[in-house]
């Protein structure tokens, strides 16, 4: 068995490395998809390049955060 791993930098057999490969390519697609739909739902609520008038939607924030609070307190 010691002979099979000499070869290997890791210490992994080939079908080891390839079972490594395989997890690790199939969790980091995981992760990107994730990663994607999560900036773009980001991207709906607040676009990182605002428009000619600029974050306009922030106009009413500290009024709304301001009713919230009495609301909750």
């Amino acid at each position: 068995m010691a002979a099979d791993r000499s070869g290997s930098l890791s210490g992994l057999t080939e079908q080891e490395a390839r079972e490594f490969h395989s997890l690790f390519v199939t969790s980091f697609i995981g992760f990107m998809v994730v990663a994607i739909i999560a900036h773009f739902l980001v991207w709906q609520w607040r676009p990182w390049l605002p428009g000619p008038k600029g974050y306009a939607m922030l106009d009413g924030f500290n009024q709304s955060v301001g009713s919230l609070i009495s609301f909750v307190a």
